[in-house]
């Protein structure tokens, strides 16, 4: 007996599986939820606008293991105004895409991004 393990394929610790590292990465440790490219694109649209307009200053974007999440700041130091998310556990039910604005409530939520961003859409009026 030694503390080498058997290598020829003939004993007990021969009985072990190859599982390949990303496999088992994925099983152990899953990749975090991210924004494709094109959907940057289309946010970042939107808040490239907002800041020409004045209204938001600063930006953070958060991959985490359920969700990714882009928030949208006046201010860094204080609480986002509004939170773009990404959840594809609600893909399937309400839409994976949501606005949700600083008191929790959700604004809209949907299954094409585009149309989730059509809550910043400003509608003119015209006065007398």
């Amino acid at each position: 007996m030694t503390d080498q393990p058997d290598l020829t394929g003939r004993g007990p610790s021969a009985e072990g599986v190859v599982v390949e590292l990303n496999q088992y990465r994925q099983k152990h440790d899953p990749l975090p939820v991210t924004f494709h490219r094109r959907e940057l694109d289309a946010i970042l649209r939107i808040y490239g606008r907002m800041v020409g307009e004045g209204e938001w200053k600063d930006y953070a974007i958060d991959h985490l293991k359920d969700k990714a999440v882009f928030s949208v700041f006046k201010r860094s130091g204080e609480m986002p105004l509004y939170r773009i998310e990404k959840d594809p556990k609600l893909a399937a039910r309400q839409g994976a895409y949501s606005v949700i604005n600083t008191h929790g409530k959700i604004l809209k939520r949907g299954h094409e991004l585009p149309q989730v961003l059509k809550v910043f859409d400003k509608v003119l009026k015209l006065i007398d």
